[in-house]
């Protein structure tokens, strides 16, 4: 088992609060991903756990044993730093056996441990090579072996593929996901790169200000994200955000009128918003539609566009400057400046009160599922 519990964990540098009063659970076997922008708090809360930095206030409990105070030797966790950190002057498999050998762990054991994660990461026939010789890529799989070998409870990764090229981290981001499978592990993984969040995780945790803003699934959040900063945060390209105010309401539907001149009506309840209520409508680039002249609801003026292959990305600008992406077929890509009508799937639309705070499209029976 390797369950971890974090509880009211609390972390400060020199009276500036880093980690604010974060509760978390980390389940058996989950591959569970911290994620947010650059001084968010995930990387000091990945290194709390480790041991690596001294908690101010609150409890990490592995297995139901307090691990607050222990040293970070004591801890049964693995951690894969983003620099590898091997010894340059050992060959691979010296750096993967050096922490077995230091607890004088006999040797047949040992050298089965090593063929063993050799094995599992493809580097039999690099054992007797030096780092220096190795790619950035092999370098990383000799990193996350020396964690393999110690067999831990745990396994951390503090963004371990930021220093690899793009289709490097591609391949090894399959990796780590086979890696998981195989292994049946538990893995904290540390990346400010949502695509990395979404395809590697069982659950998301999103951090903003060293607080917890969601935790769940990669769809869940994508789908039914909480509040604007996550909607914001969540997904390539981002979201597209128009200012609004409530219309008329009922029971089952909800009217919203733009600020940039469309009025929608969402099948949803107005959850407590009142007509003329401040609201923002989020749209992502799948769900809007570019439509002939006079069939769409809302005008706007073709900026940029990303023409990618499979898909293009179109920038646009609404009335009263707000500015929105399109995803559409890749061999279409309008002229800069070219009027465009849009029409919005507006069962797929998020709506947020003037607080930033999602109005839940789901009934009460599904959010409770």
């Amino acid at each position: 088992m390797a369950d971890l519990s974090i509880r009211n964990l609390q972390k400060g540098f020199d009276g500036h609060a880093i980690i604010q009063g974060i509760d978390l659970d980390v389940r058996d076997r989950e591959f569970v991903v911290f994620v947010g922008p650059s001084g968010c708090g995930k990387s000091t809360l990945l290194r709390l756990i480790a041991g690596l930095e001294e908690v101010t206030s609150g409890t990490i409990s592995l297995d139901g044993k307090d691990i607050t105070d222990l040293a970070p030797a004591k801890r049964d966790l693995a951690m894969v730093f983003q620099t590898y950190a091997l010894y340059p002057h050992m060959t691979v498999r010296k750096n993967l056996s050096f922490a077995l050998d230091l607890a004088r762990v006999d040797k047949a054991t040992v050298k089965a441990k090593v063929d063993n994660a050799a094995r599992i990461l493809e580097l039999e026939r690099l054992l007797e090579r030096k780092p220096k010789q190795l790619s950035g890529g092999q370098r990383q799989r000799v990193a996350i072996g020396r964690a393999i070998v110690r067999n831990p409870k745990i396994f951390l990764f503090d963004e371990p593929l930021s220093n690899l090229d793009a289709a490097l981290r591609v391949q090894t981001r399959l990796e780590l996901a086979r890696l998981h499978k195989e292994l049946k592990a538990t893995m904290i993984y540390v990346t400010h790169d949502q695509v990395e969040a979404m395809t590697l995780a069982d659950k998301v945790v999103v951090l903003n200000g060293g607080r917890v803003e969601q935790v769940g699934s990669p769809l869940d959040l994508y789908n039914h994200p909480a509040n604007l900063f996550v909607a914001g945060f969540l997904g390539t390209p981002k979201m597209g955000f128009l200012r609004g105010t409530v219309g008329a309401v009922d029971g089952s539907s909800c009217e919203v009128q733009l600020e940039a001149g469309a009025k929608l009506t969402l099948p949803r309840q107005a959850c407590g918003q009142k007509a003329g209520a401040s609201v923002t409508l989020g749209v992502r680039p799948e769900h809007f539609n570019i439509v002939p002249a006079g069939e769409g609801q809302l005008q706007v003026v073709a900026d940029v566009s990303e023409r990618l292959g499979s898909d293009t990305y179109c920038h646009v600008r609404t009335a009263n400057g707000e500015q929105l992406t399109i995803r559409v077929r890749g061999d279409f890509g309008p002229a800069y400046g070219q009027p465009l009508e849009l029409a919005f799937d507006t069962a797929h639309c998020h709506l947020f009160d003037a607080a930033g705070v999602a109005i839940d499209k789901r009934s009460a029976a599904e959010q409770a599922a």
